[in-house]
């Protein structure tokens, strides 16, 4: 028997996401969750012809400190999530692709959260200028896969889309 949901009130409603609380009813189960709505994600993985990878360093205040991370960002209301990628890399990064391609989907955090991820590779890039939003304070920086690698297995690399993205695109290259 699936579950149902037997009711939901949203409780938040912001800017990037909001807060709802459904009851569910599995079986004889009855049970309540809060759900993080949100509209979802691009992610792009930009490799130079030199085999670096872009990336950015930027103040992640729910962690406290500058992460280095793949650049990504909230989807528009009904944005395919090719067409955010792309936009995505020339907003962080600077650069134009002539070949994307999808490397995979994924929940960011199913138990509480509905974002999922959408993750891309770039090749064949041109530069072009960043277009940063007011609050994007960022620091563009290039990485070989087997550094990157490493600073995985070290733990300098600590945000799950990169940890995800750079592992699969190290297969490739």
């Amino acid at each position: 028997m699936n579950p149902t949901i037997s009711a939901g009130q949203t409780v938040y409603k912001g800017k990037v996401f909001d807060i709802r609380v459904d009851e569910i009813r599995e079986g004889d189960a009855r049970y309540k969750r809060e759900i993080v709505v949100h509209k979802g994600s691009a992610v792009i993985l930009p490799v130079f012809d030199d085999g670096t990878v872009a990336l950015v360093r930027q103040y992640r205040h729910a962690a406290g400190k500058y992460l280095l991370e793949l650049c990504a960002g909230t989807l528009e209301e009904g944005e395919d999530p090719l067409t955010g990628a792309i936009r995505e890399l020339e907003e962080e990064i600077g650069v134009t692709a002539k070949s994307v391609e999808q490397l995979c989907e994924f929940y960011v955090s199913p138990g509480f959260l509905t974002e999922k991820m959408h993750l891309f590779l770039a090749t064949e890039l041109t530069d072009t200028n960043q277009q940063l939003e007011a609050d994007e304070i960022l620091m563009i920086e290039r990485h070989s896969f087997p550094a990157l690698l490493e600073m995985i297995k070290t733990g300098e690399i600590e945000d799950a889309k990169t940890i995800v993205g750079v592992t699969i695109a190290a297969t490739k290259f």
